[in-house]
């Protein structure tokens, strides 16, 4: 199987069963050289610096699997064949790193993002802070799962910091990942919903942002290679390539900041 063949074969994975997906990978894992499972919010970023670490590592083929972090924690978990883990917080990588699924001293913080409030681009609705999410006219707001996914444990926090979780919370539409929102969003099948500035970013013509908000820990994205992994070389040089001011570039380009 080419490396193109197991990319695309991998991204159909990740939208099976856990257990489809974890078949898959050990079934193609030899087909990689190197596997990031990486947060979806890193989604388009990562894709266009994948085809540079492998130019700067000739033989080396990178493989991604985006999804949100706990998904991919518990694929890790799980055995599954990977390199690195890109998370979109530090509660998924201090569980990982609970599991004792983490290399010894290869965890670092490498990028930083921001919380933000969207509406349909189209919306006439006068939405322009938190507590407009209480007007009677907003009936579905898409938040991230405050269970499984990072973003949404950052708007439940911002939320019940402002003391309007208990208001928001009936309207919420939960999505399994921060581009599932976005897609929500983006198709107004919601009045408003929150993701990171970054993917708000690359919908410009669908979204549009009504408010910076504010959260209680900085959103920083820790990044560590995978104790099992089975290739801890091309790991150990992934993790250090994505914190190269040229890697760095790529990332602020796409609305990331430093952590």
């Amino acid at each position: 199987m080419t490396p193109t063949t197991f990319r695309r074969a991998f991204g159909r994975a990740v939208g099976r069963p856990l257990g489809a997906a974890l078949l898959l990978c050990a079934f193609t894992a030899q087909a990689a050289d190197l596997t990031v499972s990486a947060a979806a919010s890193l989604t388009n970023a990562f894709k266009e610096l994948g085809p540079v670490f492998e130019a700067q590592n000739p033989g080396t083929s990178v493989v991604f699997n985006f999804a949100a972090s706990d998904a991919l924690l518990a694929q890790i978990a799980k055995g599954a064949p990977v390199d690195v883990f890109a998370s979109a917080d530090q509660d998924a990588m201090d569980r990982a790193d609970a599991q004792k699924l983490l290399a010894a001293g290869s965890r670092r913080n490498f990028v930083a993002n921001t919380l933000v409030m969207i509406v349909p681009s189209d919306s006439a609705r006068a939405l322009k802070a938190l507590p407009d999410l209480q007007k009677p006219e907003v009936k579905r707001v898409a938040i991230g799962n405050p269970a499984s996914v990072p973003v949404g444990r950052y708007t439940k926090g911002s939320l019940e910091a402002a003391r309007l979780w208990a208001a928001v919370e009936p309207k919420a539409v939960n999505a399994q990942s921060v581009r599932q929102a976005l897609d929500y969003v983006a198709r107004g099948e919601v009045e408003a919903g929150f993701v990171y500035a970054t993917d708000a970013a690359i919908m410009k013509d669908k979204v549009k942002v009504v408010a910076a908000v504010p959260t209680e820990t900085s959103i920083t994205y820790p990044i560590a290679s995978i104790t099992t992994a089975p290739n801890p070389d091309a790991a150990r040089k992934f993790l250090d390539f994505v914190v190269t001011p040229a890697a760095q570039t790529v990332l602020a380009r796409y609305g990331f900041g430093k952590p």
